[in-house]
């Protein structure tokens, strides 16, 4: 990913996310790669590396839905397609279409359909009539369903062709599941299966191009219908004449219907007597007319087995019959998801045709409250979840029907409010408004080096009660510490326990990083989740070899009973059981003082001080509380503002703070410490530095010259000269609102700098700051000069508002430097620049 302008290039590193908690959010493409809705965005991972490539914006709500074609099921109709396309959709109605070149993996948005659903799109099926062509229904809240057919360019040159076949209304109970089918036979004829909040399931036929009719409809299912999927046609003694339809729903249950092609209608009564009647068609139901042929639906099997919502049914994809023809058959084999936190594999019996559950993943875990939905990989080898807590489970079978979980991408599932590299630069550490802190870290491995060093979460120090607004990182030696504030008056501050620090030797490769007698001193094991999950209490290395007694007094909350958190160290990433319950940090202490929720947090540079601001109406509360790293004491409190500071910094060489707010002003404290310790403090300059909110800032590390960003779109440049402060310069005006900040020093060049500048529509640019010093070490207005060195690629940055951006400081006289951004489409994103 190159991009012009300047000889700034920027490449994607990283990107973490988690997966929006809604049913039908998750695609497995013919391609290889899942595709599946982070916020607004639309993202896709490769599920070999576990790595998320790239996320597409576009769309300007929640993504409910994605829908690849060809999907999994198809691909033995892809083999020779140079672009895959993808289709999502939103919380507004809106579709888009995307493609992807498979030979660059460059992706381009083709089109927006025409808005035809006036409220959020809940389902999208598709299927590939050719090799070029396919047709999708799409259905939504609103109570319509379409149909569209898409005409795929035969070169990589020519467009998409797409045209509504049909559409029509449903009434007030909408439709949740669709899927579509050609039927067996020769005729051409198309049938779409819908079913939703009346509990039947619906099913319309046509042709190719004409208008769907109201076949007949299917009763049974006792609750809503959640999901719906054909098979393709199955030979039974030797004729292809069958097809399949799977139905599950609240009601805990999953049917299948099977049907069959009748002998045409030779003397007026349709004679249907091919063969003896087996027990498993006993139940007959009726029978759908389709053209100029007719098919006897029938119950063919009832699976039960799941104790709650069965919230998706998959047939596995078609395996290929022989190695040197392309004939392909459909497996009876079905995968089903559901909200009790197992997905299971059905089959039918060899000898008897009943329908059993071969095999069950994810019953041992304690995922918080089961699964939205369950899909097959390509070649039914693998199988895939997505669950409440945002989080992928994938399981590959590894022979015998032994299934053993893999490795996926994981991330925050709400809005990422705040991110820091730790003081060491090894991880990053982000905090969201989904209640969680999650550390990231590149896992080098040695054995294989090719590809150099892949991210994955590695620890999960807080899961709290609150969303959580802000972070900082201890900068001090000793052991990784950090402070959070949520949406309480207190702030936390944890300690890394010893199977983290274990953990993060075997990440980074460092055998020796943390001398022996810093994991001598820590006495602490790991953490345990307290019952409502506010605090955590510590594991003492001691108390782990004795067996833990449990009191009477706590059976009494068998409800909910948290189980006990086993620390673990980590020879390779854990998976989302292991991060959500065994990698939590200790809280150490609480920090109590301030009257409101809190909302920007900062530590000096030498680790000694930490500066805490919370929301604000008044100028009493809105004051900015110090505390002592180590003692944990209030040794101050400044006041300067009148409503919520938004972010705070302090210089480079600790002597001042600068605070920005919602009042629209900006002010600097200078800070200083008498020989004995004690910190005083004062209001050096307060002034307006913009017309709107101001939402960031940032220190020049070389200097004593800032950078304010604010909802009036504009970045100003201001210096501290003396007991005043001077602007030099603002940059030209953004196409957005500015809403995070960060500046780095270029090491090689002591006066240059690179601002990067985070905006409100997820964009973010990178600005070259060059200056002249006088011999005062003050700078003339002339001398400063601003350049746009690179906008980052869209399809890399953030699909919604920047809420922050960090730099990994820069130690050695590296070109290249890193900058982590987090953002309100749940992303955390690091980034590879090299100047």
């Amino acid at each position: 990913m190159r991009s012009g302008g300047g000889e700034v290039e920027v490449k994607r590193v990283f990107i973490g996310a988690g997966c929006n908690r809604i049913v039908n959010n998750v695609s497995w493409g013919a391609s290889g790669l899942v595709s599946f809705g982070a916020h607004n965005a639309v993202a896709i991972f490769c599920p070999k590396s576990a790595q998320i490539l790239t996320t597409l914006p576009g769309h300007k709500a929640v993504v409910n839905c994605t829908h690849w074609l060809p999907t999994a099921k198809f691909l033995f109709k892809a083999k020779q397609l140079e672009q895959h396309y993808l289709l999502s959709g939103d919380a507004d109605g809106a579709i888009i279409l995307w493609e992807l070149s498979l030979a660059h993996g460059k992706w381009r948005q083709v089109l927006q359909l025409p808005q035809s659903h006036k409220k959020g799109v809940t389902c999208i099926s598709g299927i590939m009539v050719s090799q070029t062509e396919a047709m999708f229904a799409s259905t939504s809240s609103d109570g319509t369903v379409c149909v569209w057919e898409l005409v795929f360019p035969m070169t990589g040159k020519g467009d998409c062709k797409l045209s509504c076949l049909d559409s029509f209304s449903v009434g007030s109970k909408s439709m949740v599941a669709l899927s579509l089918a050609e039927l067996p036979g020769d005729s051409g004829q198309i049938v779409l299966a819908m079913g939703g909040l009346d509990n039947k399931i619906h099913l319309y036929c046509g042709g190719r191009t004409g208008k769907l009719v109201h076949a007949c409809e299917l009763k049974g299912q006792t609750d809503w219908i959640r999901s719906l999927d054909f098979s393709l046609p199955i030979s039974i003694n030797g004729e292809v004449n069958n097809i399949f339809l799977v139905s599950s729903s609240q009601d805990k249950g999953i049917r299948i219907w099977k049907m069959t092609l009748r002998s045409p209608m030779s003397n007026g009564h349709g004679i249907y007597m091919t063969g003896e009647i087996s027990l498993s068609s006993y139940v007959e139901g009726p029978v759908l007319v389709a053209g100029t042929s007719s098919f006897q639906i029938s119950l063919e099997s009832l699976l039960i087995g799941h104790e709650d919502w069965v919230y998706s049914v998959m047939w596995q994809p078609p395996l290929v019959a022989s190695m040197e023809g392309d004939a392909h058959y459909q497996p009876l084999s079905i995968l089903s998801a559901s909200m009790d936190k197992t997905m299971m594999i059905w089959q039918p019996e060899k000898t008897s045709g009943v329908w059993m559950n071969v095999v069950t993943v994810g019953e041992l875990s304690h995922c918080a409250l089961g699964f939205y939905g369950g899909h097959w990989g390509p070649n039914g080898g693998s199988i895939l979840a997505h669950g409440y807590g945002g989080s992928f489970h994938l399981w590959k079978n590894v022979g015998n029907d032994n299934w053993l979980p893999q490795k996926v991408p994981s991330g925050h599932f709400a809005s990422v409010t705040d991110i820091a590299w730790a003081r060491s630069g090894d991880y990053i550490m982000s905090v969201s408004h989904d209640q969680t802190t999650r550390i990231y870290a590149p896992w080098k491995v040695e054995a294989s080096l090719q590809d150099g060093e892949f991210w994955h979460e590695i620890a999960r120090p807080q899961v709290h009660g609150h969303d959580i607004n802000c972070m900082a990182v201890i900068h001090s030696k000793g052991n990784h510490r950090f402070v959070s504030g949520a949406e309480e008056k207190v702030a936390r501050v944890f300690e890394a326990p010893l199977s983290f620090l274990k953990t993060l030797n075997n990440a980074t490769l460092q055998k020796s990083f943390c001398s022996n007698d810093v994991l001598g001193d820590v006495q602490i094991l790991g953490a345990n989740m307290s019952a409502l999950g506010l605090s955590q209490k510590p594991i003492y290395v001691q108390a782990a070899h004795e067996a833990p007694e449990r009191s009477g007094i706590d059976g009494l909350d068998t409800l909910e009973t948290i189980p006990d958190a086993v620390p673990t160290v980590f020879t390779e990433p854990p998976i989302e059981d292991q991060l959500a319950w065994h990698t939590l940090w200790p809280e150490s202490h609480k920090l109590y003082g301030h009257g409101n929720e809190l909302f920007s947090l900062c530590c000096n540079h030498k680790g000694e001080l930490v500066a805490s601001s919370c929301k604000a109406q008044s100028a009493a509360v809105a004051e900015v509380w110090l505390w002592q790293v180590g003692s944990w004491k209030a040794v101050g409190r400044l006041q300067s503002h009148s409503l919520t500071v938004t972010q705070m910094e302090f210089s480079r060489d600790d002597n001042f703070l600068l605070t920005v707010s919602r009042d629209r002003q900006f002010s600097v404290f200078s800070i200083t410490r008498t020989g004995t310790g004690d910190i005083s403090y004062s209001l050096l300059a307060r002034q307006e530095g913009h017309k709107r909110i101001i939402w960031s800032c940032s220190w020049n590390p070389h200097g004593h010259e800032f950078a304010t960003g604010s909802r009036d779109k504009t970045v100003k440049i201001w210096a501290i000269e003396g007991d005043s402060v001077r602007q030099l310069m603002t940059l030209p005006q953004f196409m957005s609102s500015v809403t995070a900040l960060s500046w780095v020093g270029l090491h090689h060049q002591r006066n240059n700098g690179l601002v990067a500048v985070g905006m409100e529509n997820g964009h973010i640019e990178l600005w070259n700051l060059s200056y002249n010093r006088a011999d005062n070490g003050s700078i003339a207005a002339p001398g400063l000069a601003a350049a746009l060195a690179v906008r980052i690629d869209p399809f890399i940055c953030h699909a919604s508002t920047v809420n922050r951006l960090a730099w990994k400081k820069n130690e050695d006289d590296h070109t290249s430097m890193q900058l982590a951004s987090c953002g309100a489409d749940n992303c955390v994103r690091v980034f590879d620049v090299t100047v």
